[in-house]
């Protein structure tokens, strides 16, 4: 399957594109099942009552990701990308209230939230550690329809039957719609010499089969766009984030010591990482706040991409909007090679796949729009995702606030780092980027499930609240 770079960066809220936008996505799905699938029923038979089963990581951490109020949402028939923030609270406190569901087009469904929302810590589902079950009844209770979906990272949705399919198939089959339809980082860089083009040229002739140059480059810009307006709130923001830990945002204070640095001509040899890390923070912060941010690829990642860009525009004087095409582009195709070889999900392969993949991608950008090759651009993002192996998802409280905010800062500098090592040497190196994502993938299968973003290892459990 083509990935594209819209399907690596998806406009959503936060906090978590797994059980969040992912789980909202499902809601509609199943909305659309009921209202056009060819199910079986009875005659007159109608359906009078929804509920919603939730599995493994997300009944583990699904009311501090926001699980729960996803899927009340999806169930309303909002979608991720479209729905007001500002009118969300209020929505779902009538659904509280009326202990009913009124999307557009189908007729009042009976849904208690505190009944038939069910977070089973219990029975895990098979397929995917982000499973859940979504259930219709007729007026005397009796099951007329049951599907199941899994997240699977950045927003991602599959049925059951979707997921079967794929584990079925051990190589990704190439996709020839397209005229480079690299499925790993090998197949990548052959294609790249034997064409004579940059990994960004190939990213945009595979997406220019399905849309014209002018559209995608409207569609790169909005994904910027709405990057860019997502570090300007975080940064604009003060107070308590929710959630009961009382972390206090801070990226609007660390950006105002910065600026009076910036005035007073002090010397800061660490400007570069303090502007990287601020620029991830206020996106993170947003994010654990229930903002709107971009899958980058994932929300617990978010930061990590739009810090690196706006480094380079703040620091490079030659960036334009070519460049940050270009950097989208790369990091997108990077991006893709990870997720068809491995995981981009924090419950099936630890923060690895979240932060790790976002500071490759992040490095591939960077490389690419400092004139490196490439061989150089795919050594940076091996460099970035080699020093994330083994990095767990241990989500304190379950709430993506500590310690994700500031690994995305980290993962951001570790992105710059990477880029800046590979665009001075020659493009060889040891370790592939292929062998590097098959480690990643071989160490998550490994990791305890205590430490994929269930909340029941690491930092969850050993840091105490006061």
């Amino acid at each position: 399957m083509f990935l594209s770079v819209f399907d690596l960066y998806k406009i959503g809220i936060g906090p978590s594109s797994s059980h969040t936008m992912g789980p909202m996505t499902a809601g509609g799905q199943f909305l659309d099942e009921l209202k056009n699938g060819q199910w079986p029923r009875p005659t007159g038979v109608k359906v009078h009552r929804l509920r919603v089963h939730l599995h493994g990581s997300l009944a583990f951490t699904g009311i501090g990701h926001a699980t729960d109020r996803a899927v009340i949402l999806g169930l309303c028939g909002l979608l991720p990308a479209t729905v007001d923030p500002n009118e969300m609270d209020a929505l779902l406190e009538k659904v509280k209230q009326t202990k009913t569901l009124a999307p557009e087009g189908h007729p009042v469904y009976r849904f208690d939230p505190a009944m038939d929302l069910i977070m089973d810590r219990r029975t895990a589902l098979p397929g995917h550690a982000n499973g859940m079950a979504f259930e219709a009844y007729d007026v005397d209770d009796r099951l007329l329809l049951r599907r199941i979906f899994y997240s699977i990272g950045g927003g991602f949705v599959v049925t059951e039957e979707e997921l079967e399919s794929a584990k079925t198939r051990t190589v990704p089959k190439a996709d020839h719609s397209v005229p480079f339809p690299f499925k790993n980082a090998a197949q990548m860089m052959s294609m790249a010499k034997e064409s004579g083009l940059s990994i960004a040229e190939m990213k945009r002739r595979n997406e220019e089969m399905f849309m014209s140059r002018a559209d995608l480059d409207a569609g790169l810009d909005r994904i910027w766009s709405a990057m860019r307006s997502c570090i300007d709130r975080g940064l604009e923001q003060e107070g308590i984030m929710p959630g009961g830990l009382k972390v206090k945002r801070r990226a609007r204070y660390l950006h105002d010591r910065l600026q009076e640095e910036w005035r007073q001509n002090r010397i800061n040899p660490l400007l570069a990482n303090d502007w990287l890390s601020v620029y991830a923070m206020a996106v993170n912060e947003e994010n654990a706040a229930g903002g709107r941010v971009v899958t980058a690829p994932t929300n617990g990642a978010a930061g990590v991409v739009p810090a690196v860009l706006r480094y380079y525009l703040h620091f490079h004087e030659d960036a334009d909007q070519d460049g940050i095409r270009d950097f989208l582009l790369t990091s997108a195709a990077i991006g893709g090679i990870v997720k068809t070889n491995a995981s981009i999900s924090g419950a099936e392969v630890g923060c690895q796949g979240e932060v790790g993949s976002a500071s490759a991608m992040a490095a591939a950008g960077l490389a690419a729009v400092l004139g490196g090759t490439p061989e150089q651009i795919e050594n940076a993002a091996e460099i970035a995702l080699e020093h994330h192996l083994g990095m767990t998802c241990d989500p304190v409280a379950g709430l993506v606030q500590v310690p994700c905010i500031e690994r995305n800062a980290l993962g951001a500098v570790k992105a710059v780092t990477a880029a800046s090592l590979a665009v001075k040497g020659d493009g060889t190196h040891f370790v592939p980027l292929d062998a590097c994502i098959e480690t990643m993938r071989q160490t998550g299968m490994d990791m305890n499930e205590r430490y994929k973003e269930t909340s029941l290892g690491g930092l969850a459990v050993n840091v105490v609240e006061c």
